[in-house]
């Protein structure tokens, strides 16, 4: 299938939906050939909302006085991973707000060693752009993914859902993301679909971005946005939930067929919008979930967007129905192993 820029604009734009189905059915096909027909867990920590950035379209912004800032313990970290090793997912994912001061960084080291040290588990990090130093101490102390969503590499639209100043540039997230393959591990991004002022060619731009920085693993989904964030206003200018998911599934299939042997999310914002919206993902060409293990007490205030399901729900809770869920739509797990990206071995 001819997949240059052109092609993916037109198959974005695409409204026949027989064809659409062939598009989803030949990604599925594609995934199984090169990655295999399992979907990979990892069990997801959300360690804290405190962030130094002030992104326009985030939840958690640095100025949004409305959130309630907490952090999670180390104890409690360490009991997710617990659960995460028992239950049989083999990964976890440690994400946060985005800081780079010295007390944080020492308290990730510290965990990734502590975890390392008692349990056998694949971990992937999400915490923002650090510095390269910062990437070879986590590395170094056991992390092994990382996960830096661009959310646009489109440099105009970056700057139109970003601050206009130092801490929010397009060019130091670029290389953060060259810093993360130089620090070894393997590298993942990702975008949101259905901003406002995004069209077909941004998205196309994106996926040819994913293909030309070599990516070993991906996460993106749907837009949705937050009534405490500037980009609100522009609440007028993006498509209903409906179409922005159906943009996020074909962007998934898109993703598969360009790039056979990476790994690909199914993200929780899939799910917000359709109940089995993550299942549709994989039946596309996702293979990885990350159900959510964060205390439920603490969920509410990680909103990156409104409405996030599973808010309330413990971890036990939150892992039964995603496990139902694919067991009713007969997709298989990898229990017990990491899934890690066949793309990044093969380099």
């Amino acid at each position: 299938m001819k997949l240059d820029r052109e092609s993916l604009i037109s198959w974005l734009e695409e409204r026949n939906p027989e064809r659409i189905e062939h598009l989803y059915a030949e990604a599925y096909r594609t995934k199984v050939s090169a990655v295999g027909d399992k979907v990979y867990l990892r069990g997801l920590v959300e360690i804290s909302n405190i962030c130094r950035k002030n992104c326009l379209y985030c939840g958690i912004r640095r100025d949004n006085s409305a959130t309630v800032r907490y952090e999670i313990s180390s104890d409690d970290v360490l009991r997710s991973a617990d659960f995460a090793y028992h239950a049989g997912y083999a990964s976890m994912v440690i994400q946060g707000g985005e800081r780079t001061d010295r007390k944080f960084i020492d308290k990730i080291t510290g965990l990734l060693k502590e975890i390392k040290r008692r349990w056998p588990l694949g971990i992937t990090l999400s915490l923002g752009e650090q510095p390269i130093e910062v990437y070879r101490e986590w590395f170094e102390a056991g992390a092994h993914r990382y996960l830096l969503r661009i959310e646009s590499s489109t440099e105009e639209l970056y700057r139109k859902i970003h601050p206009e100043d130092d801490v929010h540039s397009y060019e130091t997230r670029v290389q953060a993301l060259k810093d993360l393959r130089a620090a070894g591990y393997q590298v993942g991004t990702g975008v949101m679909i259905g901003l406002p002022f995004q069209t077909a060619a941004h998205l196309a731009d994106d996926l040819l971005f994913f293909k030309a920085m070599d990516i070993d693993m991906c996460g993106m989904g749907p837009y949705l946005e937050h009534s405490e964030t500037p980009l609100y206003v522009w609440r007028h200018l993006i498509p209903d939930q409906r179409e922005r998911l159906e943009m996020s599934v074909r962007m998934v299939a898109l993703l598969r067929l360009l790039m056979p042997d990476i790994n690909i999310a199914a993200t929780t914002a899939m799910q917000a919008i359709d109940p089995y919206g993550r299942e549709r993902a994989i039946l596309a060409g996702a293979n990885v979930l990350m159900p959510n293990l964060t205390l439920s007490e603490v969920r509410e205030e990680y909103q990156i967007y409104q409405n996030k399901p599973g808010i309330g729900e413990d971890a036990a809770i939150s892992s039964s129905k995603t496990e139902q869920r694919l067991s009713e739509m007969k997709i298989p797990i990898g229990w017990g192993q990491w899934g890690d990206s066949k793309h990044y071995s093969k380099r």
